[in-house]
């Protein structure tokens, strides 16, 4: 046999690197914007009751009926609307460029943004079109509709708030992509529950208007469920590219369940919020730190040295991203996740100390 790796496997997929998840056994895991706050007592033991009498030995229902209502119950979606589940929002966002993946096709999202939209356009063999932010990381709206009118996208993924960056863009700019783009517009708002605006209330005003959400960030990210909301016709076509039974039994009732104790959930998101502002200030009380402004459970930050920062950081036991050489608009950049007040207290304290040691080592090279 003459069979390799290299032989059969597609170019631009052995040019890709796999997607890494770091060890963090025994870390203060600040790298992936999960929510740090585990489940009450009451609710974690009727979860554990809810499981014991869980059929496993059968496929789960695919229509998943209850968890659909319970989710329209929560996050207000009409019955216009038809509900697409995914193994996490990650499968969802791999369905519709799947669905879409005609020969020549491209996909666009304004950059620097969640890596797996280009992934899986890779993946799908279609182009990938990343158009800059401006330097305040907003829309750079000219350029972005210019870009638009040349590459005919058949998705734009617009992420609101936006990954790594926190902010959330402009309404008007986003109305006028919407307006002007001639394909599918996808707003994924995997961070809504710590922001203040949604566009889940403006799909009636445009058909081409696709809302993608997950609930990883709200406290459930070991469940991997994310959903779509879109006219049904839209669903429809996805629904053929979505594997069967692509969301397990114990998913769809442990979800279904702890959204049914909603104010929990929306209790850690407040909580959140509290803790990303105390977080802000300390860190821009640090003369070497810029944090940027964040909608997210996370918070962005300019630092004298990125992979300094990172790695002293993870020697003193503290997960957080490394950012920088992603994007050229990331340079010296690294993402805080919010964690809880005393992970917080943590990471000032080790960041003060990395950040101080750095000054004398600089000093010292200096004398």
């Amino acid at each position: 046999m003459n069979a390799s790796p290299e032989s059969l496997i597609r170019s631009e997929i052995l040019a890709m690197s796999a997607y890494a998840v770091p060890s963090s056994a025994g870390m203060v895991k600040l790298d992936a914007m999960e929510n740090p706050y585990t489940l009450p007592d009451s609710l974690r033991r009727e979860i554990g009751e809810l499981v014991a009498s869980c059929e496993i030995n059968r496929y789960p229902d695919p229509s998943a009926p209850a968890l659909k209502r319970r989710l329209r119950m929560e996050m207000k979606i009409s019955d216009e609307y038809d509900i697409l589940l995914g193994n996490g929002s990650d499968e969802l966002i791999q369905i519709m460029i799947q669905a879409c993946a005609r020969q020549g096709a491209t996909i666009m999202a304004p950059g620097p943004t969640f890596a797996m939209y280009r992934q899986y356009a890779v993946i799908a063999g279609l182009d990938y079109v990343g158009v800059p932010l401006a330097p305040d990381f907003s829309i750079d709206l000219d350029g972005f509709l210019s870009a638009m009118r040349q590459y005919r996208p058949a998705i734009v993924f617009i992420s609101y708030p936006n990954n790594p960056t926190g902010n959330l863009f402009s309404a008007d700019a986003m109305e006028r992509i919407l307006t002007e783009a001639p394909g599918l517009v996808v707003v994924d708002e995997a961070y809504q529950p710590f922001a203040d605006g949604t566009f889940m209330t403006r799909l009636p005003e445009f058909q081409n208007l696709v809302m993608l959400r997950t609930v990883s960030k709200l406290g459930l990210a070991g469940l991997r469920l994310g959903y779509a909301v879109a006219l049904p016709d839209w669903v429809s076509q996805f629904n053929k590219v979505r594997s069967p039974y692509n969301v397990n039994v114990l998913t769809q009732l442990i979800a279904e369940r702890v959204l049914a104790h909603g104010g929990v959930l929306r209790e850690q998101a407040l909580a959140i919020r509290v803790e990303r502002a105390k977080l802000a200030s300390a860190l821009g009380s640090m003369s070497d730190v810029i944090p940027f402004p964040s909608e997210a459970n996370f918070i962005l930050a300019r630092v004298p040295d990125a992979p300094l920062v990172h790695e002293g950081l993870r020697q003193r036991g503290i997960l957080i991203k490394n950012l920088h050489g992603m994007h050229p608009l990331l340079d010296q950049c690294v993402r805080f996740t919010i964690g809880t007040p005393a992970e917080n207290v943590l990471l000032i304290e080790a960041l003060r100390a990395i950040l101080n040691t750095r000054g004398v080592a600089v000093a010292d090279r200096v004398g």
